[in-house]
């Protein structure tokens, strides 16, 4: 009797340490995709915007901009051009209208293929609303760098935290 009281504790023993562990991983891992979110969360200003015009030249597009995320996974992002009627032309004109780009929506960060989707709510481009926008991102010090994860959309946004 006593034997199999021992074993019954032991085998208790081994459950809790197996299943401790299993947690222990398990809030490691949320813990490590929380500590990814962080680094988004805030304001960010707009560094840089490159663009490639119809021959596929990229240049720099003459911009102001704000980016910002919350830590329960929204965004919003506005970027104004400085010359409306350049404004988007050569670059991504289905985000821009009038020279100006602005919406937000809610946000999903997938850290083993460094992107983002950016599910659009609300826009001035009223044809966005209810797309997914996949977005290929990196980190460099206090920038974060935003590329469109579609192949056919050659453009890059490099934003710094406020």
């Amino acid at each position: 009797m006593q034997r199999l009281l021992s074993l019954g504790a032991a085998s208790l023993l081994f459950t809790v340490v197996v299943l401790s562990g299993s947690a222990l991983r398990s809030s490691g891992v949320r813990a490590e995709s929380a500590g990814m979110q962080d680094r988004f969360v805030g304001a960010w200003r707009l560094v840089s915007l490159e663009e490639a015009d119809a021959s596929g030249k990229v240049y720099r597009a003459d911009c102001t901009g704000l980016l910002a995320y919350t830590r329960d996974g929204h965004m919003s992002v506005q970027v104004m051009y400085r010359n409306p009627e350049m404004g988007g032309q050569a670059g991504p004109v289905q985000y821009a209208q009038g020279g100006y780009e602005a919406s937000f929506g809610s946000y999903q960060i997938d850290e083993s293929s460094r992107t983002f989707t950016f599910h659009v709510e609300g826009a001035m481009v009223r044809s966005l609303i209810g797309k997914d926008l996949p977005r290929a991102f990196e980190f460099a010090g206090q920038r974060l760098i935003v590329k469109s994860a579609n192949a056919n959309e050659h453009w890059q946004a490099t934003w710094e935290h406020y």
